[in-house]
């Protein structure tokens, strides 16, 4: 329960934070999660559900430029069939910095790629479909900052995995919603630290 209490306070702090809006600057961290394809249709004889869920952690090693890792999972079934999708992998991001596209003070165009090992695999009644191998995905994005350090985003994205199972390419484009927590490094440290600290009382 105590540390429900200070991830609260912690997330608190955050939100209400009134620092400047220079998310995007070296030295700074990224953490979250995009949401993708969520919702279900509820019908007679036609029920089925979708969940995906894409966690990140990502490090600003340049202005306007963040690389960092991410693990997928996903889940659709209903209808006499189940669709599993997992991936684990490396993203990069960059944000761009250009007036002519801006579409409000509060708002950043960024562009995501990313690669590593994923899976799709669908059971259809007795018959069953599954690609594991290379994952690779590309799209654009848009950041918006409802506070300086949380920032909701909307990420159209194209993936591909190429691999091995009896089939061998699998091809996803997608919506993804989610929301992303911008914190100086130094930051985070201290709140880990603080963290730390306070277990141990």
């Amino acid at each position: 329960m105590r540390k429900i209490g200070h991830l609260t306070l912690i997330l608190a702090a955050v939100l209400c934070s009134t620092a400047t809006f220079a998310q995007t600057e070296k030295g700074n961290m990224l953490v979250g999660a995009n949401l993708g394809n969520i919702g279900g249709t509820f019908q007679n004889g036609a029920n089925r559900f979708n969940l995906n869920l894409t966690p990140k952690l990502g490090w600003f090693i340049k202005d306007d430029i963040a690389i960092g890792g991410e693990v997928k999972l996903g889940l659709s079934t209903g209808d006499g069939s189940t669709a599993f999708t997992y991936g684990v992998g490396a993203f990069g991001r960059y944000y761009i910095k250009d007036k002519k596209v801006e579409v409000s003070k509060r708002a950043r165009w960024f562009l995501e790629a990313n690669a590593g090992i994923n899976g799709v695999n669908t059971k259809a009644g007795d018959i069953s479909t599954n690609t594991n191998g290379l994952g690779i995905g590309f799209g654009p994005g848009l950041a918006y900052f409802i506070t300086p350090n949380v920032g909701l985003e909307a990420l159209l994205k194209y993936d591909l995995t190429v691999g091995f199972g009896s089939s061998t390419t699998a091809h996803a484009v997608g919506v993804n919603v989610g929301f992303q927590i911008y914190l100086p490094t130094s930051k985070a440290k201290q709140i880990y630290r603080e963290e730390r600290a306070n277990m141990k009382k």
